[in-house]
């Protein structure tokens, strides 16, 4: 059996930087709402940053796309990310998710994206269709369960 979230949010946007900021303070509004920790929220702010800013830097090659944003919470204090492009996608996404792997380095680019998500999250997973974009769902379980 399935579980079903007890709060859920859907937004898209365009792959503007601009818009990270947008999609950092949206998912900080929602998980807000649960009385997070305040490392739990930072962690699940700093880990959207970076999935949302590899959509923005890698997946439309120097041009505007959609990016799609889905929160979802459960009441065991499962906290369910979605971050979904139509961009180019990842060829290697094992390759890609290596630690200092980056496909752009003369724009000084880290390679850490993957790994910095990884770090703050319980679980990330990313797939990807090369030419059909590229998803990473993050997971955190936040210490409190939540209610509606």
């Amino acid at each position: 059996m399935l579980k079903r979230p007890i709060n859920e949010i859907k937004l898209k946007f365009p792959s503007l930087s601009i818009n990270e900021k947008l999609a950092r303070s949206v998912v900080s509004g929602f998980v807000g709402l649960y009385d997070p920790r305040l490392d739990e929220l930072n962690d699940i702010k700093t880990a959207v940053s970076e999935a949302v800013t590899n959509c923005i830097v890698h997946a439309y090659a120097d041009s505007a796309g959609e990016i799609e944003l889905c929160v979802r919470a459960f009441s065991d204090g499962l906290i369910y990310i979605k971050i979904k492009d139509r961009g180019c996608g990842i060829e290697d996404v094992a390759k890609a998710m290596e630690p200092l792997y980056t496909t752009r380095p003369e724009e000084e680019r880290s390679g850490l994206g993957f790994s910095v998500m990884e770090s703050f999250c319980d679980g990330v997973r990313v797939s990807s269709k090369p030419g059909r974009g590229t998803t990473v769902v993050l997971t955190k379980k936040l210490r409190t369960k939540l209610s509606q």
